[in-house]
Parts: structure tokens; sequence; C-alpha cells
């Protein structure tokens, strides 16, 4: 019998135990730094002379691996490999496939603080969230497995007198992932295991600053006994890797997580019907955001101020749900605003292998960009705090408060992906609410409110995939808050919930006459 579903605890590092355990997972992870990580096609490793180079985004001298890098010919290969191999594990029985699921959750589960440090040298997230990255993953194995369970044996349908009637769920084939390297664990493998689990042949490419994390889920899922063949690892450059297999006429769906640009990029390639075709590509997005927190006149202001600071500035403000635009209605604008100011000049910056409150953001393109939009701030509002940055060693962003923004302002609308936070003030809730929807994007929200009648308005009129009322914006639990936006957000697959399996599958009916 299955164990009922529940979600992997975070770790609490005030317990001194625990901080030692992750130090040693540290120093592990300190051990294998720099070493080269192969292609996996069909179970087979390929070597390449092309590496992608994973670098320490907290130290930039420091190579976390080298990793093969496939091209279109490797491509090609891993394509025919997942082809071959979708005729027989498709035919795997269901359980099987999910108790694979199970046992890498349990290798994982053992390896936790090493997969954390991992994230914590490879993606610069500080400790906690690195830790949440990992239970998100051994979450998403654990909540798939047991999904398809349920949906193993079909939906009921009703049969007449002489037929009977069967409603069955089949896989579509072969499918592309394209993973990010914000949740460079949780999110690869959850889109993975999701494709994987429902009898469907992968070929995985990862973010090409977080490949190193993948190569080892990769290892995880050969111990934990999926067949060769059926999980490829191909990382490689979007524009040769990743359209070659987005146009490939075998590829069946696509599951992309990333920015809205290459996002549009990939329906719209992956709407046209190639040579040899025979069937129209799925494709499951997850776009990006422009979220906002709405703080009501009734609401409790320090939850309020507490809330804009940690949405905005875990992890750098590099989530797609992060706060970036705190909309205050007037009467309390400045005492929550002048709240959040203290609470942000509170929090440190630094390498976050020592545990500071935030690392680096991701790459120096990433720094540029994320100067740029301060530097738009200054002209655009008053920077209260932060603003300063310092790529010498690795690339750091001290956590910026832009005030006044005008709510037609380019800090209001654009997504930065960083540590940045526009406030704007709003003449009353209603104001607020329509400053909140005056995005193309439509992923998560936030209200802070005691008074019910104004949460029963936002749950209608708030158009995002997730709204939280007295909370963040951040920290979706799988099997909680299936994630997934609206708009430019993507195609509202919510990763974590009850019907994300259906989009690897196809329903078939079969009616027998006795």
């Amino acid at each position: 019998m299955v164990l009922p579903y529940k979600h992997e605890p975070f770790t609490d590092f005030t317990n001194e135990e625990n901080k030692q355990a992750y130090l040693e997972g540290l120093k592990l992870v300190d051990s294998y730094l720099g070493q080269d990580y192969d292609l996996v096609i069909g179970g087979e490793r390929v070597t390449t002379e092309d590496k992608i180079v994973s670098v320490n985004p907290a130290n930039k001298e420091e190579v976390i691996g080298r990793v093969s890098k496939a091209d279109r010919d490797l491509a090609e290969k891993a394509m025919q490999v997942a082809d071959e191999t979708f005729k027989t594990w498709r035919k795997v029985k269901p359980e099987v496939r999910a108790d694979i699921l199970f046992r890498a959750a349990a290798i994982i589960r053992r390896r936790k603080h090493e997969f954390s440090a991992l994230l914590t040298k490879e993606a610069g997230k500080p400790w906690n969230e690195a830790d949440a990255d990992t239970a998100e993953a051994i979450d998403f194995l654990e909540y798939y497995a047991r999904q398809m369970l349920k949906l193993k044996d079909g939906m009921p349908l009703e049969s007449r007198v002489g037929e009977y009637n069967r409603y069955n769920y089949i896989p579509l084939g072969v499918g592309v992932i394209i993973s990010p390297w914000n949740f460079p664990f949780a999110i690869m493998a959850g889109t993975a295991v999701a494709a994987i689990v429902t009898g469907n042949t992968v070929l995985l490419k990862p973010a090409s600053t977080t490949p190193v994390v993948a190569a080892k889920f990769v290892e995880v899922m050969e111990e934990a006994g999926l067949p060769a063949g059926v999980l490829n690892f191909v990382p490689g450059s979007g524009a040769e890797v990743g359209d070659y297999l987005v146009d490939h006429p075998r590829t069946r769906f696509i599951s992309f997580t990333g920015s809205r640009d290459v996002g549009l990029r990939i329906y719209e390639r992956a709407s046209k019907v190639n040579p040899g075709q025979i069937w129209l590509k799925r494709v499951i997005a997850e776009m990006g955001g422009k979220d906002t927190i709405v703080v009501d006149s009734e609401g409790d202001l320090e939850l309020a101020a507490q809330s804009i600071v940690k949405s905005a500035f875990g992890f750098s403000g590099q989530k797609c749900s992060a706060c970036s635009r705190a909309v205050i209605v007037e009467d309390v604008y400045d005492q929550v605003l002048n709240r959040a100011v203290e609470l942000t000049k509170e929090l440190t910056v630094g390498d976050p292998t020592e545990n500071h409150y935030m690392g680096p953001v991701i790459d120096q393109a990433a720094f540029d960009k994320v100067m740029k939009y301060v530097a738009i701030g200054k002209e655009e509002g008053r920077i209260l705090a932060g603003g300063e940055g310092d790529n010498s060693k690795g690339f750091f962003v001290q956590p910026t408060i832009v005030a006044d923004v005008d709510p037609e302002a380019r800090l209001m609308k654009e997504e930065i992906f960083g540590p940045v936070v526009a406030f704007a003030k709003a003449k009353d809730y209603n104001h607020a609410l329509e400053i909140a929807n005056n995005t193309e994007y439509g992923l998560t929200g936030a209200v802070i409110t005691n008074n019910r009648d104004k949460i029963e308005q936002a749950r209608e009129d708030f158009h995002v995939g997730n709204l939280y009322f007295n909370r963040g914006c951040t920290g979706a639990i799988v099997g909680y808050q299936p994630f997934g936006g609206f708009n430019m957000s993507g195609t509202d697959s919510k990763a974590g919930g009850p019907d994300y399996l259906l989009l690897h599958l196809q329903a078939k009916t079969t009616s027998e006459t006795l």
C-alpha cells in the first residue's frame, strides 16, 4: 500500500545537527568540483570536445563541472533512441513506472543535503532556498507517482446492455524537456518525471548555467532502475539543439519553463507541421510573471511589509513568482514602505555557502540586466534601499526598493528577474486591483487584508493563476498549491496539481459489442 502524499518537510537550520549535516554536504560537493559529465543517450555515455562550463555565480573562478555539449547529430541520435524506446516503455505497467519514481525520491532524500549544497554552489541558492528546491524535487516524484496510480485505470463510462465501454489514458510519445536555471532541480526533475511516469520517453535539455545538478539527477534515475533510453540527457545550445528538437517531426510534446520570449518562440515553432509529422504537437509552457502584492488599509501592515520583502528578495528575486510590484492603498502607503525599507536594510548579501539571506544573481547577463533596471528605477522613482551591485568576484546585487513608481512605468511592466521591487500608491482597494491586473502576465499575486468582502472580490477579479491571501506570493507547494499562470505567464499547466499528468497523456475510448 502506498502511503498518502505528504510534502517533504523543510530543514530547520537553527538545529545544530542539521547545520553540520549541510556543511558536510558542502564538503562532499567540494570534493567533486570541476569534474566532467557526459551526455547520456540510450544509457550510453557520450563525451564531446565542446563543453558547457558551469561556474559558481558567487565565485566566477570556481568551476562546478564541465558538461559535454550535444550537437544536432547527437540530438538526432537521441531522438531515434527515444522514439524506439517508447515502443516498449509505453507498455510498462504504470505501477512499475511509479515505483521507479518512489525509489528515486528515496535516493534523493538520503542525499538531500548533498543535492542542496550542489544548488548552493551551482545556482547560488542560500541554504533554505536550496533545501526547498530539493524538497520540491522529492515532492514532484512522490506526488506524480501517486497521481499515475490514480489515473492508470482510466475513467468510468456508461455501458448499455450488450456493450462494454472503456476510457483509458495512453502516453503521447517523445517529449522534449527544456528546464530552467532558477529551480534547476525541482522543475527539471518535476517536468521530466511527469513525462516519464505517464509512459513517454524524454530528451532532457537543462539550462546551460545549471547542467551539473541535472547530470546528477540522471544518475539517480538510472540507480532507481529506469531503463536505458527513457531519459536521454542532451544539454546544448537553444539555437542549435533546442530549435532542432522543437521542430523535429518525431517530437510529440515540448515541456518548457523559462522566459516569455523563448516560450513564445517555442510555441510558434511547435505549431508548424514539419514534413513527416502526423500530429499536432502539445506545448506545456510556464513563462514568467510580473507579480503584485496588494496591501489594503484593513490589512496587517507588519505582515504586509514582511511578505513583500520575503517574496521580493528570496533567492535574489529570481523566481517567476517573485513580488516585483507592491501596490499599497495610499492611507497606509508610507507605513508599509518605511517598514519594508527597514527590513530590507537588515538583509545580508554574500556567498550563499555562508548562509547569507541573499546570494548572487545567476550570471553576468543577469547582473547587467538587473543593474540596467536599477538605473531605470533611479529615473522612475526614489531608491530607498539597495541600488548597488558588485560583480568583481561574483554577481551580487543589493536588494533594491524603488518607491513612488507610476503604475505605467517600465519598472511596473517589465519582468526584471532580480532583487528589485517597485512600490506604487493606489487611491483605494479597487484602484489597487486595477493596477495589479494591468500587466500582460498573470502568474501569482497576494492580497493583505482582513476584510472578507475584499478577499472575495480579489478571488473573483485578481486575474492570476496562483492567488494568496495574507501571505507572500512565492512558495507554492506540490499538491497543496498547484502552480501555473494565465496570459503571458504560459499555458496554466498546473505543476504539482491533479490534472498535470493529463497534459502528457491522450484519452482513448474503446467500445466492445458483447
